[in-house]
């Protein structure tokens, strides 16, 4: 059956002043939603009847089979693609870099589109974390970070600007093509703890660069795009979103997007939160506790996980240990205890191990669950709170290099 797309080509194959040249940028389908992805091709004159198998069509070769070019796409005639193609676009940012730690871990630093606003094309990091049963992809929202975290190195990168839907969702596809994720890919070469399921991405962490409830809008409609059980399909209790503590939108996220919460915790007291994360000064401890004793879906098997980096002398008391124990009475709550990673110019120090343990035992018999994050990909800085895009520096060297 011809349907109005298939016209239009016809028509624009007989008119030289409708040919694709004359018709501006074109649209990434990428990061659109069911909604967004329908008004495009209402646009490019699909018939009201064929719009809902045309949009499932190519939503399941972006999303599902993780199809490139419309060329790809044989299910859709050749004039349509053309068009498609003439019209549209579905994009992945670039790998400017890519690192593999000695444990597995890998890191890519990607490029993304210049916008109108950019002074240059923007550059994110994304990391893979594998486990034998698991393998965690840890993304950004953020180019940048406005928190000034004391103890984190994104946090002395300056915010340049939220990242995009497109954006964020593109992190997932450009990891799963790097890691031969979809369906009929050849294995990969390198499969060093790669998980043997079906899936090598089988949870995301918004741990990377940036605040994620200040991308709000952004973020949420990433997540219902990658969540979405006809597309990559990854359940919301698969998909944890870790805040520095935006109260104002903590519960909110929960109601809107409900996936799992981590809590970025770090201190027992004001003064030395507002220290080292300095968003407490706007919303203090018990501001940030209220609000995660009320979101929305709390359980035992929907628990809060609190993270908590180990900083020699300045957090890792056994009486902060005990404040910990008593500040979280009554939420369903896990708490990861970090080994701090050190970067250059930093001046924390990782607690002694000794010391971790004797804090986590405490922890453990207030009957909460206290599991030491074993330090991945420390080698390449992609441990937690080691990020920080790598664009300056490689930049100073090509200069240098150029000299």
């Amino acid at each position: 059956m011809v349907d109005q797309l298939d016209m239009a080509i016809q028509e624009a194959g007989s008119n030289p002043g409708k040919a694709p040249a004359d018709l501006g940028p074109r649209v990434s389908l990428t990061g659109l939603d069911r909604s967004e992805l329908d008004a495009e091709l209402v646009n490019l004159g699909i018939a009201p009847k064929q719009l809902r198998m045309r949009r499932n069509q190519i939503w399941n070769w972006i999303y599902v089979k993780g199809a490139l070019d419309f060329d790809e796409m044989t299910d859709i005639s050749k004039a349509a693609r053309s068009q498609l193609a003439s019209r549209c676009a579905i994009e992945r940012p670039e790998i400017t870099t890519e690192q593999i730690s000695t444990d597995g871990t890998r890191k890519w630093l990607l490029r993304l589109r210049q916008q109108a606003t950019d002074k240059k094309a923007p550059e994110v990091e994304c990391v893979y974390i594998p486990e034998i049963d698991r393998g965690t992809l840890c993304i950004s929202s953020q180019v940048g970070c406005t928190l000034n975290c004391s103890f984190c190195h994104t946090g002395t990168q300056r915010l340049v600007r939220n990242l995009t839907a497109e954006e964020i969702v593109a992190q997932v596809l450009v990891a799963r093509d790097q890691l031969h994720d979809w369906p009929g890919q050849e294995p990969l070469n390198d499969r060093r703890l790669i998980p043997e399921g079906p899936r090598k991405i089988t949870n995301i962490v918004l741990m990377g660069m940036g605040e994620p409830l200040y991308n709000f809008d952004n973020v949420r409609k990433a997540i219902e795009i990658i969540s979405d059980n006809e597309g990559i399909s990854l359940s919301k209790r698969r998909i944890t979103l870790s805040t520095s503590g935006i109260v104002s939108q903590i519960g909110r996220w929960g109601d809107e997007a409900g996936t799992m919460l981590a809590i970025s915790l770090h201190a027992t007291r004001d003064d030395l939160r507002n220290e080292l994360v300095p968003i407490n000064t706007k919303w203090p401890i018990k501001e940030l506790l209220d609000a995660c004793r009320n979101y929305p879906g709390l359980s035992n098997a929907r628990r809060i996980t609190f993270e908590y980096v180990m900083l020699k002398g300045v957090n890792d008391s056994l009486s902060d240990a005990r404040e910990l124990v008593r500040l979280l009475a009554g939420i369903p709550a896990k708490i990861n205890l970090i080994p701090f990673n050190p970067w250059p110019g930093t001046r924390y120090e990782c607690s002694d191990w000794e010391q971790i343990e004797k804090f986590a035992a405490i922890v453990n018999r207030a009957g909460y669950a206290s599991p030491v994050r074993t330090p991945r990909g420390r080698d390449i800085f992609a441990a937690c709170g080691q990020l920080k895009s790598d664009s300056e520096r490689l930049a100073a060297r090509a200069r240098a290099v150029a000299e």
